[in-house]
């Protein structure tokens, strides 16, 4: 690593607030022994309660953590107070423990492994994969004949008056999800759940109607598939539940190679599964980008992207209509702390329209804004300006943090639009460097 990471970088690894407080009770140089680092890792031994001694590592070229503590957080409070140490210069370069070294080429061991059974597997083909012909023609008509239910759904909603959905039990909604996860058409079920939340919320029979138009138009488009450009027909395809395995993605997928900094990333969590959206944009393309992690109880999510740092990497892209989701196809080099390019909000707003041409069903899409600095508006809401006065309005619960790093003067914003708004992820002061929001 050329540069140490910052302690919002750090902190930004965390699993939850209880672990960033327990990482600042293990974050003293008299708790640790042992301790060291190098270009790839760091290293120590910590303290514990009693005769407990914990062994702390970190492989800082994806990250990857390592604690012999019983704790199931990863990474665990040992691992965040070592790297809070490291982060502020109490850990000096040292020779590699033993057995810091055996776990990191224990790594790279199975990596490499991983890599030949991925080359084997795409130069498989589908048979390689084991597809069966018989079983995707079965789900294919189940998936149409459930979006042939969901359109009579969606027909009758609308002749019956949109009242009715203002007094609906969550029930209504759920039996029509339940019936498209037994079509296999589980990316539109997660749609029509969601639909649930917007009944009571100001302007709500105006969102629910394009809602239902965009279902609507999802199923026709469905319909027509075989007409459709192959690009959108695939962007139809992953939105109804269609799935691309990843190892189609990295030998098939476009790949882009840039310098890549990582803008924001925000974990949401549905039934018992969490997922992580960590997005990218390319220094040299301009270009977007999201990798996706998931994550079921007892498991960890990939926090080898953390905010506000850059790496050289190719990614491979998905395929559609607008690419934006990837897979980090190989890297070249660690991450490095590094400050995106942005655009004014005018430049945004004209990608997003453009973007939004190309798959009419993206609900979110990444904004990075050079130079924007923070403004009330007569309604009492707060907004992000630029130099040309044009200005976004911005969707947090709790500014505080985002004001006090701005002071009044200008930042580079990074975060999450949508129609209700931009979610700020990440910020970048011109002495303060990146602050996860």
């Amino acid at each position: 690593m050329s540069e140490r990471w910052s302690r919002d970088q750090v902190l930004g690894l965390a699993p939850d607030a209880a672990a960033v407080k327990a990482a600042g009770g293990v974050a003293k140089p008299a708790k640790w022994d042992g301790t060291g680092c190098d270009g790839e890792a760091v290293w120590g031994e910590c303290q514990g309660s009693g005769k407990s001694v914990y062994r702390a590592a970190v492989d800082l070229t994806e990250p990857a953590f390592r604690c012999s503590c019983p704790s199931r957080k990863i990474p665990c409070k040992h691992v965040l107070g070592l790297l809070l140490l490291w982060s502020e210069g109490s850990v000096a370069d040292g020779a590699r423990a033993g057995w810091a070294a055996e776990w990191l080429a224990g790594r790279r061991e199975r990596a490499g492994r991983a890599a030949q059974r991925r080359a084997a597997a795409g130069k498989g083909g589908d048979e390689g994969r084991g597809k069966d012909p018989k079983t995707a023609e079965r789900r294919e008509r189940r998936v149409e004949e459930g979006l042939a239910e969901l359109d009579r759904w969606l027909r009758d909603q609308v002749a019956h008056g949109l009242a009715q959905a203002a007094k609906a039990r969550y029930q209504m909604w759920d039996d029509v999800a339940r019936r498209l996860v037994d079509a296999q058409a589980g990316a539109l079920a997660g749609q029509v759940r969601g639909l649930a939340a917007i009944p009571g919320t100001p302007g709500w029979p105006d969102r629910l109607l394009a809602e239902y138009a965009l279902l609507r138009l999802l199923v026709r488009a469905h319909r027509r598939r075989d007409e459709l450009p192959e690009g959108l027909r695939e962007t139809v395809r992953s939105r109804v539940g269609f799935t691309v395995p990843q190892e189609e993605v990295t030998t098939a997928g476009e790949r882009v190679r840039d310098r890549w900094c990582v803008t924001g990333s925000r974990d949401t969590a549905q039934d018992v599964l969490t997922t992580r959206r960590v997005w990218l944009r390319g220094r040299r393309t301009g270009r977007p980008a999201l990798v996706l992690s998931f994550s079921a109880p007892g498991t960890s999510l990939d926090a080898s992207l953390p905010v506000g740092t850059e790496v050289d990497a190719e990614l491979a892209f998905y395929p559609g209509s607008q690419p934006l989701r990837a897979l980090v196809a190989e890297r070249f080099g660690t991450a490095v702390p590094g400050t995106p390019g942005g655009t004014s909000v005018a430049g945004f707003l004209d990608e997003h329209a453009a973007a939004l041409a190309r798959d009419p069903w993206l609900d979110r899409w990444p904004a990075t804004l050079a130079d924007v600095r923070l403004a009330r508006a007569g309604d009492g809401g707060l907004y992000a300006a630029d130099a040309a006065g044009d200005a976004l309005p911005l969707r947090m619960a709790d500014p505080w943090r985002l004001l006090a790093l701005s002071g009044g003067g200008p930042v580079t914003l990074a975060g999450e639009w949508s129609p209700r708004g931009l979610r700020p992820l990440a910020a970048w002061h011109e002495t303060e460097g990146a602050v996860v929001l």
